[in-house]
């Protein structure tokens, strides 16, 4: 098939904790082959059903300290004590040639990204359909203790106070509904004419055709 040839685009998912971000993330890699998943730097303790180097970077403190004071990183952020970041040179590489990157971030990264490359970012906050379904999956999932559980709670409402921040905004009432949402986000957004860079040759050329 035929295209334009195009700048790639940051496509930014961030919700409170359990809100289903990180599931619709996973949907879309499997969904669409034109848009790769950030792959982040972090401090955390990798939990049991991760993999090194395909759901985190895991790193020690000091490493990640390291590479922030070099500049490696296009964004980073602290979250209930651990260090999270995304590497800039992959990003770069991946968006000039026309490659689409998915960030699953918090209020904090999407908020760094969008200092760091505005125009390159389209942000989505995922709300919960309610606060009691989101404490009901948090314990659903089995991954963290009670404490942890509601210092997330907690945390939910710091996050979802940013919500005015980002572009679109979804309700996960529904997961397949939520995951067509973003995917039509991303099919509009990838139509932007300031990310066509062939657009203006194409049309010069069609223009000598008429």
């Amino acid at each position: 098939m035929e295209t334009i040839a195009r700048r790639g685009l940051m496509l930014v998912l961030s919700s409170p904790s359990g809100a289903g971000k990180t599931t619709i993330a996973r949907r879309l890699l499997q969904e669409d082959p034109g848009i790769a998943m950030s792959i982040s730097h972090t401090t955390r303790r990798k939990r049991g059903v991760e993999t090194d180097g395909k759901d985190y970077h895991f790193v020690d403190k000091d490493t990640f300290v390291q590479m922030r004071d070099r500049g490696a990183f296009l964004e980073w952020a602290v979250v209930f004590d651990n260090f999270y970041g995304t590497t800039r040179e992959p990003v770069e590489k991946s968006l000039h040639g026309g490659g689409d990157v998915l960030f699953d971030v918090d209020w904090q990264g999407a908020e760094a990204l969008r200092g760091s490359a505005a125009k390159d970012v389209v942000s989505v906050f995922v709300l919960p359909p309610s606060a009691g379904a989101l404490e009901k999956r948090l314990k659903t999932r089995a991954e963290d203790s009670d404490d942890i559980v509601s210092r997330r709670m907690r945390g939910a409402s710091n996050e979802i106070q940013h919500w005015k921040d980002y572009d679109y905004v979804i309700v996960n009432f529904d997961l397949d509904n939520s995951v067509d949402a973003v995917r039509a986000i991303l099919a509009a957004e990838r139509l932007r004419r300031e990310r066509l860079t062939g657009v203006k040759g194409f049309v010069q050329g069609l223009l000598t055709e008429l």
